[in-house]
Formats: structure tokens, C-alpha cells, sequence
């Protein structure tokens, strides 16, 4: 009779693997997460049933954290102007925590990856569209969701090109105003020359 599977040990090693990968990219191989959770091949294959099988469950973890971490940061707020909330989610999209999820699911868009997970391309564009479209809209600025997302995302993918951070801010900072004339440039808290 063969062991049954143990989600608390699949967890911990999902986890060590979805740490490993963020911090090097998806390996082309099962040997460096190997190494990254101290176990054999054998047991990851166990646990996650192929190599195909345990990336996509890794770049899945991954879309779990990055919603959770910088999700909120899109929110509107009662107590601000949406264009301050979108300076901050800015400046938090861009910074050093977030490069990660960046050349990660950069890497997925890139490479033959993308046939792990089909629908990513669509799903991580439009699941930062509604608290976009709710902020807009209490700016009295419906209608502009899908522009504001092209220009985070196309800033983005400059920004990812050319580690410009200085001209990427100057270039969001055009859109705030484009929204309100009165809004203020994005808080960072290096100075905006610097770049990455």
C-alpha cells in the first residue's frame, strides 16, 4: 500500500520552492529546487506529480502573494483623492519588493513557460482592473481603467527594459495630472533620479 500524500509537507515545500523561484526565476530543470528544499526529485514529483505540474503550482503561489501584498495598494480610499492612492500603489509597484513578481511572471511571458498556465496573461491584467475602475470612478473619471492599467503596465515593462525609475516616475507622474492637474508627484522615498 502506497504512503498517503501529506498537504503540510507539500505546503513547506511549495513555500521553499515559490521563495527559491522568486528569488532566481523558474528553473529549466527540477535540481536547483531540489536543493532549495533540502529534498530529491522523487519527493516533489510525489507531491506535485511532474515538473510542469509543481512550476505551475509555484507560479500560482506566487500570484497568491503578489495579490496579497500589493493588491491593496489599488484600493480606493475614502479618507484620499485616487490619485494619490495610485501614486502609492506607484511607487509600491515599483519598488524593490515587488521586482520579484516582476521578472518572474516577466520570465512566464517571455519563454515557452507560458504553456504552463494559458489564461495568465489575461487573468493578471484584468484582476487589477476592478479596484482601478472603482477608483477612477470617485475621481469622476469612468471610463479611464483600462488606460491607466495600459500605462501602469506598459511603465512596467519600460521600467523591467531599461531600470530608468526616474523616467518611469516622470511618465506616471504625466498621467496623474492627466486625472487631476492638482496631483502630487508619487511619494518615493529615494530620490527619483536614482534609478534601478
Amino acid at each position: 500500500m502506497g504512503r498517503r500524500p501529506q498537504p503540510e509537507i507539500a505546503e513547506q515545500l511549495l513555500e521553499r520552492c515559490t521563495d527559491h523561484c522568486l528569488e532566481h526565476g523558474l528553473p529549466d530543470r527540477l535540481e536547483p529546487l531540489v536543493r532549495a528544499t533540502g529534498s530529491s526529485a522523487r519527493m516533489l514529483l510525489y507531491h506535485f506529480g511532474t515538473r510542469d505540474q509543481l512550476l505551475l503550482a509555484i507560479l500560482r503561489r506566487a500570484r497568491q502573494r503578489h495579490l496579497a501584498s500589493f493588491g491593496d495598494h489599488l484600493k480606493s480610499r475614502p479618507d484620499e483623492p485616487y490619485v494619490v492612492t495610485l501614486g502609492r500603489a506607484w511607487v509600491a509597484m515599483t519598488s524593490p519588493d515587488a521586482a520579484p513578481y516582476l521578472r518572474m511572471f516577466g520570465q512566464l511571458r517571455e519563454q515557452s513557460e507560458r504553456s504552463l498556465w494559458p489564461g495568465f496573461r489575461r487573468l493578471a491584467t484584468t484582476d487589477w482592473l476592478a479596484p482601478i475602475e472603482t477608483g477612477v470612478a470617485s475621481i469622476d473619471r469612468p471610463g479611464s481603467a483600462t488606460l491607466v492599467l495600459a500605462v501602469i503596465r506598459g511603465l512596467m515593462m519600460d521600467l523591467d527594459a531599461t531600470g530608468d525609475l526616474a523616467r518611469a516616475d516622470a511618465a506616471f507622474h504625466q498621467l496623474l495630472r492627466a486625472l487631476d492637474s492638482g496631483a502630487p508627484a508619487p511619494p518615493r522615498d529615494v530620490p527619483s533620479a536614482q534609478s534601478r
